[in-house]
């Protein structure tokens, strides 16, 4: 009956502070209200609370994977989608050397750009969690109703500075670790000798840090995707429950 009587009083305060437009933030109320998943119906309408939780868990799963994905080795060398390759200006250099059998040099250079953006991405799964404890109530209803990316979208929009700053020292010594920077500078050395070519210059640290970003961004993506239409990838009642009512809304 006490517990009744406690979630009675907790949806009126909630209510209350919703009409009055306060952003309340999720970490606040999941201090205070441990709800237990078991007991959950996976049927009806979901409660403010209950759809904050929901999305709070998918996005917790989705980051976790997304960013263990491409922090292993390989992630990014190893996965078309966000492998990276030479930078725009120094494709043309890429090419020519390619075609005088400097095959490996090349190589060098894209398997040493794609290792340090592995060591970035190690680095935003504490980003994406703590971008997720400031979501508040209304974010999570946008996210869960509406359009399939938007919670990427809110992750683009919340976390972006913060990876450009932590990122790029990052990559800077990742850079120097796996030789990337000698790598680059003897291609480029190599390339400004041909005669008649225009000299190649390119920030690395700066190419591969948005790309690092750009890649965790499109997994990130993935995963939404996955879970908005993938009922197998709903593994908890309380994810049945919150996007089975978000496809009949949007049904």
């Amino acid at each position: 009956m006490k517990k009744i009587i406690l979630s009675a009083s907790l949806a009126f305060i909630l209510l209350t502070n919703l009409k009055a437009g306060a952003q309340i933030k999720l970490s606040d109320i999941f201090k205070k209200v441990t709800e237990k998943q078991s007991t959950t119906s996976t049927t009806g309408t979901p409660s403010s609370l209950e759809i904050g939780q929901g999305i709070k868990e998918a996005l917790q799963l989705g980051v976790s994977a997304g960013a263990d994905r491409l922090s292993a080795k390989d992630g990014f060398l190893g996965n078309l989608a966000v492998k990276i390759l030479m930078p725009p200006e120094a494709q043309k250099v890429e090419k020519t050397l390619r075609s005088l059998g400097l095959n490996s040099l090349c190589d060098n250079v894209i398997v040493s750009l794609n290792r340090a953006a592995e060591d970035a991405a190690k680095e935003a799964k504490p980003i994406f969690i703590s971008a997720i404890k400031q979501m508040t109530l209304a974010d999570a209803s946008n996210i869960l109703l509406g359009n399939n990316d938007a919670a990427t979208s809110y992750f683009k929009r919340v976390t972006t500075a913060q990876l450009l700053q932590k990122f790029s020292p990052i990559v800077s010594n990742s850079l120097s670790k796996v030789n990337a920077s000698k790598y680059y500078s003897d291609l480029t050395t190599q390339y400004n000798r041909l005669p008649l070519v225009k000299p190649v210059s390119t920030d690395l640290t700066g190419y591969v840090t948005q790309k690092a970003i750009d890649g965790l961004f499109i997994e990130v993506a993935k995963e939404e995707l996955k879970i908005r239409g993938n009922i197998n990838s709903r593994s908890t009642t309380l994810l049945q429950k919150v996007f089975g009512y978000a496809d009949k809304k949007k049904g």
